[in-house]
């Protein structure tokens, strides 16, 4: 209890101090100039597992080209994900595609939290910052940035990720909020972990909380929030074959579902245990193509590419072929048209290291 009082004695401090910082500090994002709550979910859904830096193109772009739910509604799946392509997380651009159908059939965009909460790929922190933000309802946001804020200013050092830590955190952002004035406190809270209680050498020395902060008084900055759980990564290897004709054909395949990258284009792929050596990649080309076909060219070796839960090692070879073989599986397109075809961030990268096609 002598917590609880404490959170409630330093709540109209804390949110005012917060406050004046972000009139100073406060970031200007064109997502912040409007209370459409369609922009509003729009920007919270691809800022998900995205910097601001890299995610306002992306805002703009979807924004200019789907300014209603309605027209996103109407797009076609391989658009979405094009747009989409080298934001990673492709799940959300299926989840924001399937919300748009549910919000144009509503008609409108329902001020509710349990519509917005039922939407897909929409949980909590996304909906109490689309309910807070558009409409200037009372639900408290509850980030990274944040959780840190708190954790270190009011010092809960229980993991907050688990168990009596997420509920106390969870509690302690609610209490906190300045419920008159709920978007203001959102946003002025998460541009503060942002920019000033960072996760790496944050601004303590100019931090206008720093009287009353619990870490830097006992020498915790470094080491709150604390986290129960350690991310298991592991490591795959592919093997990818760009097959191109002498008319300057290639062969894209797509992903099924399942696994990374679902529903994206990528090029003919060879998945094992350990990475493969030239002979082995050739032997398994043939057996995929049933078919005599020429040697392989190595491209690149050992191209990495990290992904939340893994480490992605890719080797990446190139095959000529005479003319396009229709027998085999995928799709021919004019090398050309790459460019209309939504792929893997780490394709982008491997076709950059693809010498001009001979002749």
């Amino acid at each position: 209890m002598a917590k609880k009082r404490y959170f409630c004695n330093m709540n109209a401090s804390f949110s005012s101090l917060l406050g004046q910082w972000y009139g100073a500090h406060g970031r200007d994002l064109p997502w912040r100039r409007t209370r459409d709550p369609w922009l509003i979910m729009l920007s919270e859904v691809i800022l998900q597992q995205t910097q601001v830096s890299q995610g306002t193109d992306y805002y703009l772009r979807f924004a200019r080209r789907f300014p209603t739910p309605q027209l996103l509604a109407e797009a076609d799946e391989e658009e979405v994900m094009r747009l989409w392509q080298g934001l990673g997380y492709y799940s959300r651009a299926r989840h924001l595609h399937a919300a748009a159908k549910l919000i144009a059939a509503a008609g409108r965009f329902p001020a509710d939290y349990g519509f917005v909460r039922a939407l897909p790929g929409i949980g909590d922190y996304t909906a109490a910052a689309i309910m807070s933000l558009a409409f200037g309802q009372p639900y408290a946001v509850l980030d990274g940035n944040v959780q840190r804020v708190l954790a270190r200013h009011f010092g809960i050092t229980e993991p907050v990720d688990a168990g009596e830590g997420r509920k106390l955190i969870r509690a302690l952002a609610d209490e906190m909020l300045d419920r008159q004035h709920p978007a203001l406190y959102n946003q002025a809270i998460m541009d503060f972990g942002a920019l000033q209680c960072k996760p790496s050498a944050p601004l303590c020395t100019s931090c206008p909380l720093g009287e009353t902060c619990f870490a830097l008084h006992h020498h915790l900055v470094d080491t709150l929030p604390r986290k129960a759980k350690r991310i298991a990564v592991r490591d795959r290897y592919l093997t990818y074959i760009y097959v191109r004709t002498r008319d300057g054909q290639t062969l894209l395949r797509r992903r099924g579902s399942g696994d990374i990258w679902q529903g994206l284009f990528e090029f003919p792929l060879i998945e094992t245990a350990k990475p493969l050596h030239i002979d082995e990649a050739e032997k398994a080309v043939r057996a995929d193509f049933r078919l005599s076909v020429p040697a392989l060219h190595l491209v690149a070796k050992d191209v990495r590419h990290q992904l939340t839960h893994q480490r992605l090692h890719a080797d990446f070879y190139s095959l000529t072929l005479p003319s396009a073989v229709e027998t085999l599986p995928g799709r021919w397109v004019p090398e050309s048209d790459l460019g209309n075809y939504a792929l893997p961030r780490l394709l982008e990268k491997l076709l950059a290291l693809l010498p001009p096609a001979e002749g």
